[in-house]
């Protein structure tokens, strides 16, 4: 997603506006709940807690595992919840708020981390921390509909999530791809034929290839590099936090533990993925 990959409603299935609900990410949030407080110059909208809004599920970057909130964005926020001594608190919202900042502004949450690419249009509404990711679309195809590249897609069943840059990335490109509404609806509807292929990040694809089901139907055709960068999110002018999560993204990246968790949630380490460029 990197001119912004992400959903919206022209959907297979109608979108379902779904009610945030509270998960959370390790332990419970301490303190009252409620009201604001303060850590380390950083406004927390709950006390005792990093409130991060996010859209369920994305894996790897966040996705319910055990009944727990994981990933390769939960575990990085994890790192800047222990700097300021607070526990993470995971809020799963729409995904189409992420543009508008809507959570933000509204003090539901303090950051959203959610595999968003930094694009000049999100960034009129939120402010992005550094890049922590760089990443790449896919193209993944039945292996029974003779599709061997993206220049194969013309006049064949696309899909692609809703609102993300892999949507935004094919009509470019003057498809008409079949929006779904979250990534496990996309490869649902890959695997009952609904479409024949779709466009989405590489991550992603490569999280569902680890399922034997998965790879004996289904294959990599294509990859895409579109220059895409990850970023979090915070209210615009809130510079206290997107400094905070900045250092830990800085530090993490000096003493190993980005790779560690890079290995963990992505695969083998690709160290461009942890020196992007701040100014894209």
């Amino acid at each position: 997603m990197k001119t912004l990959l992400r959903r919206r409603p022209r959907v297979l299935a109608a979108i379902t506006a779904t009610a945030a609900i509270a998960l959370v990410a390790g332990c419970s949030s301490s303190g009252g709940g409620g009201g604001k407080t303060t850590v380390k110059g950083v406004h927390l909208a709950n006390a005792g807690a990093l409130t991060v809004c996010t859209h369920l599920p994305y894996p790897p970057f966040q996705s319910v595992i055990d009944g727990k909130v994981q990933g390769f964005d939960v575990s990085l926020i994890d790192l800047v919840a222990k700097d300021l001594g607070v526990k993470q608190k995971i809020v799963d919202t729409p995904f189409e708020n992420f543009k508008t900042g809507a959570f933000l502004n509204s003090g539901q949450c303090d950051l959203a981390a959610a595999g968003m690419t930094i694009t000049d249009e999100r960034k009129k509404n939120v402010d992005f921390s550094d890049p922590y990711f760089e990443a790449t679309q896919a193209v993944l195809a039945n292996k029974k509909s003779g599709i061997k590249s993206f220049a194969d897609l013309k006049g064949k069943k696309l899909g692609a999530q809703a609102q993300t840059t892999g949507e935004d990335f094919a009509k470019s490109k003057g498809l008409d791809p079949v929006s779904f509404h979250s990534s496990d609806a996309v490869l649902n509807g890959l695997r009952t034929g609904q479409v024949q292929a779709v466009v989405i990040d590489y991550p992603v694809v490569q999280g569902w290839l680890k399922d034997k089901a998965n790879s004996s139907a289904f294959q990599v055709v294509d990859n895409i590099n579109t220059g895409e960068q990850y970023g979090f999110t915070v209210k615009k002018g809130n510079t206290a936090l997107r400094d905070a999560i900045n250092k830990a993204l800085a530090h993490a990246k000096s003493d190993g533990e980005y790779k560690k968790i890079y290995e963990k949630w992505i695969g083998p380490y690709d160290p461009s993925a942890a020196s992007p460029s701040a100014g894209s």
